[in-house]
């Protein structure tokens, strides 16, 4: 697929995802969207990409959904001038980031607003900039909070702080949202894509890629799992794992001070408990 508003490299096992509207600060589209679709897809195929990052070109993220449509924006039609959802499903079938077997990590090495903050809430973990200037100003423009942050935010950083920022839609920089939870590291703004590269490599360098899927699944199963079966599920993929040859190198591996030679993948090896 030829790409419009990303461009796609690969460095090691990464794939490095750069959002490239520099010239409307990265605004969504739906275009872009589908583009992100499709370029997570083929990572996810690909046993060699063990992590997916994401940026942004020029000075941001991502400045929310492009408003060039003015009053039509939020219309769902096309008409706001960020193409039509319909467009986006012929471009790039769905992916949900969660129930992917790859991690994917934010870079948000710039202001991020709106659906370009929403979007590195659905991924899994998140470098910012520590002057990033970030908000869910959603209630400031006449909608809602979507992409289920009113359901995932209070569960990743607690009912209070989820209210301030989604009630006020007020904005904040990187360096509180590392204090509140919502990023896992905030550096200076030139180190933000090499922190999370450093995090992709980490990952690829020295964890299981079945292992890291099937716990990526798990935790985001477990959001709404009760206790019991919870317990059961994962004394059963703790068995399943036990048993296969990556338990072995892991710990020969780390006896013998080298680097795991890891033979399970995250694409063929799965357990059946888990379904697709």
């Amino acid at each position: 697929m030829t790409y419009e508003d990303i461009l796609v490299e690969t460095r090691d096992a990464i794939a490095l995802v750069t959002l490239n509207r520099p010239e409307r600060m990265n605004a969504w589209t739906f275009r872009l969207q589908a583009e992100l679709n499709h370029a997570f897809a083929a990572a996810e195929a690909d046993d060699a990409i063990r992590a997916v990052v994401v940026t942004g070109a020029g000075r941001a993220f991502c400045a929310g959904a492009d408003l060039s449509g003015g009053g039509q924006t939020f219309a769902g039609d096309g008409a706001g001038g960020m193409g039509s959802e319909a467009d986006a499903a012929r471009m790039a079938r769905k992916v949900q980031p969660y129930r992917m077997r790859t991690p994917i990590i934010a870079a948000i090495n710039g202001p991020a607003v709106g659906a370009g903050l929403t979007l590195p809430m659905m991924w899994d973990l998140r470098v910012v900039a520590e002057d990033a200037k970030l908000g869910f100003v959603f209630n400031r423009r006449g909608v809602m909070p979507d992409a289920d942050l009113i359901w995932t935010l209070p569960r990743m950083i607690g009912y209070g702080p989820a209210m301030d920022v989604l009630l006020t839609g007020r904005i904040f920089d990187g360096a509180e949202a590392r204090a509140l939870g919502l990023a896992h590291r905030a550096v200076r703004r030139e180190a933000v894509v090499e922190t999370a590269l450093a995090l992709g490599r980490d990952i690829a360098a020295n964890t299981a890629p079945a292992s890291v899927a099937i716990t990526k699944r798990l935790m985001y199963d477990f959001l709404t799992e009760g206790w019991p079966e919870a317990a059961r599920l994962q004394r059963e993929m703790f068995d399943w794992t036990g048993r296969q040859a990556d338990a072995r190198e892991g710990v020969l591996s780390f006896v013998e001070r080298r680097p795991p030679a890891w033979s399970l993948s995250k694409t063929r090896d799965w357990p059946e408990a888990l379904g697709d």
